[in-house]
């Protein structure tokens, strides 16, 4: 008698725990984006959000886009999707830079997909894995205001040698001031790379939280010159700011060209979604609207080149003297954890 009440007293309970657990499957399958594709951005709303915009319209394609904060573009979502491992919340990657989807590749996180359209980009700019591919680069530059100082963009060095406390740059850890680094650390190694950084943080640089505050210190003439990229010097340049820009390059004299980057998740079931969204980022109507954007930003793939303004045609000559990327993926882990020693941990 008293072992039937026990299964009686399940079976009445069987019912409720039965609900509870489907809602708490679908509450899941809701915080994973429900029907709409997920995507990650670190790319600046700005430039970003009328793309993804009009590819929603086009197709019907329902998407969810967290973007990240200026502070800590790319790193941030690249070390959250490391996190939330598999199954993913996020579908499609568009970071802004390329080494973070590098890291993702080695880590396992980003599923193999030929685009249909992906063999536009050269070789030297997409992972040989179809793992991810690169779009739409912008270079890292020295900005000058140039009611401030008659020295030249083109030579870094003796500014911020001499005028060490009106020096801008971006803290290192984040963003496209990391592939600085990083390419830095390939080029010179990490001994000379370290000796830098200490010698400009002792003779007082000034270190902010990002480019598009080196930017503004420049434009406004709180600072003479600074470290920052092409989209936020053409920022300043179209506000009527006094500035001049050169493109920053590393001691054997190349120049570091930044793209853009797509890649599907691993584990993500809105695959033919995705696919699209890929192939649509990496395409030539896709570069031509970054390029024609007030980012300024150079198509890597073939395009129409009567098309593209003097400035990013300009622009688009550094290409062949570019750091590649795929270059740094061992400089990167060795520099990003020196980095995070040294502003998370308390290290030198």
């Amino acid at each position: 008698m008293g072992g039937f009440s026990g299964v009686a007293w399940r079976g009445r309970h069987w019912v409720p725990l039965l609900v509870l657990a489907v809602l708490a499957a679908g509450t899941l399958i809701m915080h994973r984006g429900g029907d709409r594709l997920v995507v990650y951005c670190a790319h600046d709303a700005l430039y970003s959000e009328a793309i993804l915009a009009r590819f929603s319209r086009r197709t019907g394609i329902r998407l969810e886009i967290r973007y990240d904060t200026e502070a800590t573009k790319s790193l941030g979502l690249t070390e959250m999707i490391l996190r939330e491992g598999v199954p993913p919340v996020c579908d499609v990657f568009w970071n802004n830079e390329v080494l973070g989807m590098m890291e993702l590749a080695e880590r396992g996180m980003l599923m193999p997909y030929r685009s249909a359209v992906g063999d536009r980009i050269p070789a030297c700019f997409r992972d040989p894995e179809d793992r991810w591919y690169g779009f739409a680069g912008r270079f890292r530059v020295v900005i000058v205001n140039q009611d401030e100082t008659e020295l030249s963009a083109a030579d870094p060095q003796r500014i911020w040698r001499q005028y060490p406390e009106r020096f801008a740059v971006a803290k290192p850890l984040y963003g496209t001031t990391l592939t600085q680094y990083v390419a830095l650390w390939h080029e010179m190694g990490g001994e000379a790379l370290r000796r830098l950084h200490r010698d400009m943080r002792a003779r007082g640089v000034r270190e902010v939280l990002g480019n598009a505050t080196v930017k503004d210190c420049v434009a406004s003439g709180a600072c003479m010159a600074g470290w920052t990229d092409t989209d936020d010097a053409f920022l300043a340049l179209d506000a009527g700011a006094p500035v001049a820009m050169s493109p920053l390059r590393t001691p054997a004299g190349k120049t570091i060209c930044i793209p853009n980057a797509v890649g599907i998740i691993r584990g993500s079931h809105r695959l033919a979604a995705a696919r699209r969204l890929v192939d649509y980022l990496l395409s030539e109507e896709t570069e031509l609207a970054l390029a024609a954007s007030p980012s300024r930003q150079v198509p890597l793939g073939t395009v129409d080149e009567t098309r593209l303004s003097a400035e990013v045609r300009r622009e688009r000559s550094w290409l062949a003297q570019s750091v590649l990327p795929r270059e740094l993926a061992a400089s990167r882990r060795a520099c990003l954890a020196w980095l995070k020693r040294l502003y998370v941990g308390g290290g030198t």
